[in-house]
């Protein structure tokens, strides 16, 4: 007997569900979507413990006929297409028939519906993919969405789920991105019976964003367009001065939808290309449209990504779009600035965006032909030399002591040259204090001795609904690492006093950032790694910057700290502190072994 055996499916569902449903998130992302594609002008969404327990999802659209609805819930059913060219002229969200049957096999769903003609409406009942009841019912007209017992059909998923706080921050921040292109919708959300955020319809795109985003960011925000052949681009990018610590502030749209795509986050950063710090990202909100057939939106489970027939006239529209906005001067519509495109870099990351473009594609993949392609990168050749050799961190024989090295001065106002007895030492002074200022840190908060210092004027941060539902639910935290937080305002916070330890700290961006880190630590995190990736963010904001001028006094206390602590190797995320170029590594760079 064969060891092939067909799937039942039952299984094959839950299965294939796995590529669609993730967390709460992406049942809200499907419902929601579905919702603007019935043609609704209001919303409704209910959340039941951070979207764990229970999703409901209510509309105004248009409803469902009473025989669609056992059909909604068959897997590859769909009303938006009727052959495979159809995918090539598709503006709708969704049209491969694969959300509901989906959510259906990992949890319970009760679904009610009526069209504005029917006198009746129909309710259904489906549970781990078995339909267990169609009947008629009274309701408005619309469609209502229940989902409970989510991931029960498959527990092992409720152990991959983070707190409950997360998710909802999670849900929330799922809704700003599909709710923010159409101002036209009004969208409500409850969270454990309290309202969380109340969108109304908007007139402009500028009123949507101050909702949606905090009227802090929008005021950052500059307008942006441009036309390039059937291509239109239109948004908003903020100022070089106004950045986060990660790229959620990056929202990018084609024909409406929010996508990840990677070559235009690429391009996004390529205009903001020395204007903003290393490792900072801009707020963009961009908005492109281009004919159906121009656009594959078929090549991701969870239609996140896009490929496009032409990705270099699109990456050069973005670039020049934003260029010109942030220079302040009109954009061009033809080409980018020609000073911009004689540029080696600029063509340098082109080409560089069209590789990673290609690789995550992948060749088999590629749908549209006539992309240029890309030379590879001959090995030892056109690579160039190989990077010296040496040690990152202390070497195995020995612990390094710093304070028994020569300071010989400071190279590009970033990094320390030491002569050492081991050799040529070199240190990155930013990661190294920000070693020394996470230990102080931690045993200050260890022994329960942490000092503030209060605000002379309180700081008022607004922020987006899912960051303002997190940093409610850290109060405990916010009070052990001296933060003096308070709620201001339906979704904007109150910094009234910040910890001592770390100088120059800027309350804005320090708890912008302390978010972002919580944010993405899992559910499993105990409070001492809550503490401790908050002290790596306070850290990482009041430690010295690079390019900043430090005396040789100033010099010498770093090392005297660094003696003083058990783990001065690498910073708190993990980079080397300095690197150690010993007698071996220089007698082979200078070939003399």
């Amino acid at each position: 007997m064969g060891k092939i055996a067909v799937l039942p499916e039952v299984l094959t569902n839950r299965i294939a569900a796995g590529e669609v449903v993730e967390r709460p998130a992406s049942i809200v992302k499907e419902l929601l979507e579905n919702a603007l594609d019935a043609g609704a002008g209001a919303v409704g969404i209910e959340l039941r413990q951070g979207g764990c327990g229970a999703i409901r999802v209510t509309d105004d659209g248009e409803g469902m006929e009473a025989a669609d609805v056992p059909l909604a819930f068959s897997r590859f059913a769909t009303s938006k297409i009727a052959s495979f060219e159809d995918i090539y002229r598709i503006r709708s969200f969704g049209f491969r028939g694969e959300a509901l049957p989906s959510i259906a096999a990992v949890s319970r769903v009760t679904l009610i519906t009526r069209r504005r003609d029917r006198p009746t409406g129909t309710r259904l009942i489906v549970e781990a993919g078995q339909i267990l009841e169609v009947t008629d019912c009274g309701c408005p007209a619309g469609t209502s969405i229940l989902v409970e017992n989510i991931f029960d059909p498959v527990p092992v998923r409720k152990k991959f789920l983070k707190r409950e706080s997360t998710e909802l921050a999670a849900c929330l921040e799922t809704i700003t991105r599909v709710a923010l292109p159409h101002r036209h919708v009004r969208v409500g959300v409850q969270a454990n019976g309290r309202s969380v955020m109340s969108l109304p319809a908007t007139e402009g795109d500028r009123e949507r964003l101050g909702l949606l985003l905090g009227e802090e960011a929008a005021g950052h925000l500059l307008p942006f367009s441009g036309f390039r052949e059937t291509a239109a681009l239109s948004g908003f990018c903020s100022r070089p001065a106004w950045t986060r610590s990660d790229g959620k502030q990056i929202f990018c749209y084609v024909n409406g939808r929010f996508v990840r795509d990677p070559l235009l986050q690429h391009a996004v950063m390529t205009a903001y290309r020395r204007l903003i710090e290393a490792r900072r990202y801009p707020a963009c909100i961009l908005y492109l449209d281009v004919p159906p057939e121009e656009v594959d939106v078929n090549v991701h489970p969870a239609k996140a990504e896009v490929r496009f027939r032409q990705p270099r006239e699109i990456y050069a529209l973005i670039v020049e779009g934003l260029v010109a906005a942030l220079s302040g001067s009109p954009a061009v519509p033809s080409a980018p600035p020609a000073d911009l495109a004689r540029e080696p870099l600029y063509q340098a990351r082109i080409e560089e965006a069209m590789k990673r473009y290609t690789v995550s594609s992948g060749r088999s993949k590629r749908l549209f032909a006539g992309l240029p392609a890309v030379p590879a990168v001959r090995p030892g050749r056109d690579a160039g030399p190989p990077a010296p050799p040496a040690t990152a961190g202390p070497s195995p024989e020995a612990a390094i002591r710093f304070t028994e090295g020569t300071y010989l001065g400071q190279v590009l106002s970033t990094y320390l040259v030491f002569a050492h007895p081991a050799g040529i030492l070199l240190m990155d002074q930013h990661a190294a204090h920000e070693r020394v200022l996470f230990e102080r840190l931690r045993t200050s908060g260890a022994a329960g001795k942490v000092v503030t210092q209060q605000l002379l004027l309180p700081e008022v941060i607004s922020l987006r609904a899912g960051e303002f539902q997190l940093a409610l639910s850290l109060q405990t935290l916010w009070d052990e690492l001296g933060f003096t937080i308070e709620p201001f305002g339906d979704t904007s916070i109150a910094v009234k006093a910040v910890p001592a330890l770390v100088p120059n700290l800027d309350p804005r961006q320090t708890v912008r950032d302390l978010l972002s880190e919580l944010s993405e630590l899992p559910a499993t995190a105990g409070l001492q790694e809550q503490r401790d990736g908050f002290h790596a963010v306070l850290a990482c904001q009041g430690a010295v910057k690079a390019h900043q001028e430090l005396t040789e006094a100033e010099v010498g206390a770093l090392c005297r700290e660094l003696d003083a602590i058990s783990f001065p190797s690498t910073c708190p995320h993990g980079r080397p502190t300095y690197v150690l170029i010993d007698e071996r590594d220089l007698k082979r760079m200078f070939r003399r072994t």
